[in-house]
């Protein structure tokens, strides 16, 4: 039986007067990649950053409903929110590398998380980099600007920088829309290798990325998901004419 990583129950967000999420519920495995689809403005990445509360950061903002990690309840006002973003990381659309070397960046997370030992943080560095699959790029300038890197590097170093802290779960809003199709075809086939080791939630406005990277897909629609379902189905067999209008490219 599969194991599920993440949930989301009947979760309502709101911004001000405006109704963003409508009582979504969805259930995320364990290691596996869920894509959430849908035209701009559909609430997908508002219900994204519900995940791991970073919606709180906005006065405006209301979240109803509860999130689960595994069996811990996340959306009450007893969860230590940073605690939780330590055990559910995420990767914005456009990278953002601290101001710092390459080492620092990586290093960052777990130190403040209260690991001193250096010898453990060069390992943890090196170990993150591998996974992300940028140490043999970046392994003989770790004391350099992270700024001087690439925007396909600087996303791939995001990642590592997620990974350091050693997440759950990794949430990644549009990670490769700034990318040129090279860079974007790295960030793909990281994802893909990632999956062995975190469950990951991805939103994405490429069809083919989604089709390509995810096992399962969700489509949101005006705030609400229209349907559910393992991504071939939903690409080859959509039971909704919603869903196979906006695949299809008919709107969106």
């Amino acid at each position: 039986m599969t194991e599920i990583a993440l949930a989301a129950k009947q979760l309502n967000v709101h911004y001000g007067e405006k109704h963003a999420v409508h009582d979504v519920s969805l259930d995320f495995a364990e290691k596996e990649v869920t894509a959430l689809i849908g035209p701009s403005g559909c609430g997908k990445s508002t219900f994204l950053r519900s995940l791991n509360r970073m919606n709180d950061l906005i006065p405006s903002c209301r979240v109803t409903g509860d999130i689960w990690l595994k069996e811990q309840k996340i959306s009450g006002t007893e969860t230590d929110v940073v605690a939780l973003r330590k055990k559910i990381g995420m990767v914005w659309q456009r990278p953002n590398p601290f101001h710092k070397s390459i080492y620092e960046n990586i290093a960052f997370g777990p130190r403040y998380h209260g690991i001193k030992n250096k010898k453990q943080l060069d390992e943890l560095v090196e170990q993150s980099l591998r996974k992300a699959a940028i140490w043999e790029e970046t392994k003989d300038r770790l004391h350099k600007s992270a700024l001087a890197l690439s925007g396909g590097q600087q996303q791939r170093l995001c990642i590592a920088r997620t990974i350091a802290v050693r997440p759950d779960v990794i949430l990644m809003d549009e990670p490769a829309s700034a990318l040129d199709p090279i860079s974007t075809s790295k960030i793909e086939e990281l994802i893909s290798e990632l999956k062995q080791d975190y469950s990951i939630v991805i939103v994405t406005h490429n069809m083919h990325q989604a089709a390509r990277v995810s096992d399962k897909t969700a489509f949101f629609l005006n705030g609400h998901v229209v349907e559910y379902d393992k991504t071939e189905t939903i690409f080859t067999n959509p039971a909704h004419q919603r869903t196979n209008d906006y695949i299809t490219g008919r709107f969106g």
